[in-house]
């Protein structure tokens, strides 16, 4: 389990930090399951893909909204954090 921080801008303008709590690559898309816990706490877990164009600076990430895609993509995170951590969908 990766324990990286990341800020994110939000619509609103307000930055948020959340813990990254795994990563993979499917069809050659990245996506990040993040955490807004504080460590050993509950809280909600986001999937988001990059987005992020070949002359961005630095990754840009949207929720993903598909529901196919974010049940595959879930899917993943779950077999991968099997026993790590428990998320429900």
């Amino acid at each position: 389990m990766q324990d990286d921080k990341i800020v994110m801008l939000m619509d609103d303008g307000s930055e948020v930090e959340f813990t990254i709590l795994e990563s993979t690559i499917l069809g050659g898309v990245g996506y990040i399951l993040v955490t807004d816990a504080p460590d050993d706490e509950d809280g909600d877990c986001y999937v988001m893909k990059d987005v992020s164009g070949p002359d961005d600076e630095e990754a840009i990430y949207e929720s993903v909204e598909d529901d196919d895609e974010y049940e595959a993509v879930f899917n993943v995170f779950s077999e991968l954090l099997d026993g790590e951590i428990d998320i429900e969908k």
